[in-house]
């Protein structure tokens, strides 16, 4: 599991993210990019990162899923995910 630390760090920039998109893409739309530079690195939405909503993990992300491959696994061999089951041929 990834440090709590960690974890913060990217609800924080996710929270930062989401107040600064208008304006981000208000000053993109407007070609002013000396004002874009002004504005927190933490408010790109490159510097967010994909986690597992379990684990926090980022290596090995299931963006359909939004998890791990390791917590995908665990989940699915339970049978907690609807419309997913262990393949056989």
């Amino acid at each position: 599991m990834a440090r709590k630390s960690v974890i913060a760090r990217n609800e924080k920039r996710e929270r930062m993210y989401q107040q600064y998109a208008e304006k981000r893409a208000a000053l993109k739309a407007a070609g002013e990019f000396e004002a874009l530079q002004k504005l927190p690195r933490n408010s790109s939405p490159t510097r967010r990162k994909n986690q597992c909503a379990f684990t926090g993990r980022t290596r090995g992300y299931l963006r359909d899923f939004g998890m791990s491959r390791i917590k995908f696994r665990e989940l699915a061999n339970e049978g907690m995910i609807p419309g997913v089951r262990k393949s056989s041929w």
